[in-house]
């Protein structure tokens, strides 16, 4: 360092010196994964990055825990506390068990946003939904209905007991289950978001009720579990599954016919609407109140509703007709 200050010239150090203190004025915000290696998180990340880079001034971390609990996104929390971020925008693992973490953020001035799987309403300011909870709920039930004209027996595989917009879609699946005639909801079953565990259990469902005719996992992790769960055990054409998953991921198991359909919003999207919210919450350009409206960027508008929530867009279904164009995207 000391050769390099005997080269530089008065002008080109101060230069230097100004480039490090806008560098300090840089906004970083955090983005909270419910756990690192999960494709959907990653594809968000990328979205996140492309807001960065829109916005300029804008750094992001990406982080999460090793596993989808609590404890792990609690110790990630307390970690961006100490690094002063300025803006977390977090997915849930625990509805209500970050609260106390997220609380001690915000009194430290830190932005704090909840997207995908929220925060009860104490520990945020607003929760970015990927859509609309009764769209969602509807859409996953008709997916599995469309297939069965003469119904049958349906099962489904969730992420953790206590994620937040599992728990949710499935509550408005079970209301408008009934619209779906002879279509018959047997068990529901929990995977963890664990790729192992969630193989497991679709293997379980299969041997407990056989006369199963479709699983449907609402977790991108739980959908490419079922689906080889359903492959190995010889049962493509007899079980569909479907839900919510990545075209990248399930682009196999599409072709060979273990799912004949699924949804999923684009997470890409999702994580550069997360990111835009929290700017600009950060910021300051608006508060996060019922009735607000905040820009979106590329996304648009979002009004927040009474409980400071707002959905980004509808879900979108993939099959055979489509899935190679977007398998290659995320």
């Amino acid at each position: 360092m000391s050769i390099l200050r005997k080269i530089m010239t008065t002008a080109a150090l101060a230069s230097v010196l100004g480039a490090g203190a806008a560098q300090a004025e840089d906004m970083r915000i955090a983005l909270v994964a419910k756990a690192l290696g999960i494709g959907f998180f990653e594809a968000a990340n990328k979205g996140a990055q492309e807001a960065a880079a829109e916005l300029g001034g804008v750094e992001i971390i990406y982080t999460g825990p090793t596993d989808t609990t609590a404890e792990g996104q609690i110790e990630v929390i307390n970690s961006l506390i100490a690094q002063r971020v300025d803006a977390i925008a977090i997915s849930a693992n625990d509805t209500d068990a970050l609260v106390p973490a997220l609380k001690r953020a915000m009194d430290r001035g830190i932005t704090v946003i909840s997207w995908d799987s929220g925060v009860a309403p104490e520990g945020r300011q607003m929760q970015l939904n990927p859509s609309s909870a009764p769209l969602i709920g509807n859409t996953i039930i008709k997916l599995a209905a469309d297939h069965l004209p003469e119904g049958g027996d349906v099962a489904v595989l969730s992420a953790t007991t206590t994620s937040t917009n599992q728990n949710t879609w499935i509550e408005e699946m079970n209301k408008v289950k009934d619209d779906y005639p002879g279509i018959n909801v047997v068990a529901t079953v929990y995977g963890d978001d664990l790729a192992d565990k969630s193989y497991r259990e679709a293997q379980g469902l299969m041997q407990s009720h056989p006369d199963l005719k479709a699983i449907i996992a609402p977790t991108s992790v739980g959908i490419v579990a079922a689906a080889q769960a359903v492959t190995d055990a010889g049962k493509i054409g007899e079980v569909n599954v479907t839900g919510l998953g990545l075209p990248s991921e399930m682009a196999g198991h599409v072709k060979s016919g273990a799912s004949k359909s699924f949804a999923i919003w684009n997470p890409i999207d999702l994580g550069y609407s997360a990111t835009m919210a929290a700017y600009h919450l950060a910021k300051g350009d608006v508060e996060a109140e019922p009735g607000a409206t905040i820009s979106l960027g590329r996304m648009g508008e979002v009004t927040l509703d009474d409980n400071t929530e707002a959905a980004m867009a509808d879900p979108f279904t993939y099959d055979a007709s489509n899935i190679d164009e977007f398998s290659s995207i995320f």
